[in-house]
């Protein structure tokens, strides 16, 4: 047993993401043979995904704000502090936080057989999309 090292928190690219969102990486495999990587993501108001979807599914536990969550068929969903979102493996989709408040989560997945394989990152989300009534 031993305590992790804090990794230094990293702003993600504006390839993938509308407004500002910090990364601060909590675990990633030591092994071959591990999957799981995990971090805390803080988006700013407005601030979203692009469009993307994870070979292996991926669980997002909002700990602060509210995440707007956001399908193809145009469903939209909103989650608060403590619930927890899931998103099936190959279901396109993004997330982000309301206009009017930070927002922050867990991002829980698993790497696929090929780890540059397990998020397929798409095009950006328009302004209709994110606007979209839960």
């Amino acid at each position: 047993m031993h305590i992790e090292d804090s990794r230094p928190t990293i702003k993600n690219p504006p390839e993938q993401f509308t407004g500002d969102v910090w990364f601060d990486p909590i675990f990633v495999p030591h092994d071959a043979d591990q999957r799981m990587s995990g971090g805390l993501v803080r988006f700013a108001p407005g601030a979203r995904t692009a469009w993307h979807s994870h070979a292996r599914g991926q669980y997002l536990r909002v700990t602060e704000g509210i995440a707007r969550v956001g399908t193809r068929d145009g469903n939209v969903v909103e989650a608060h502090p403590g619930q927890t979102i899931y998103t099936p493996p190959g279901e396109e989709h993004w997330h982000g936080a309301t206009e009017d408040c930070f927002m922050e989560h867990l991002a829980l997945l698993e790497s696929a057989d090929d780890p540059a394989e397990t998020t397929t990152w798409l095009e950006h989300v328009t302004d209709e999309d994110y606007s979209g009534r839960p």
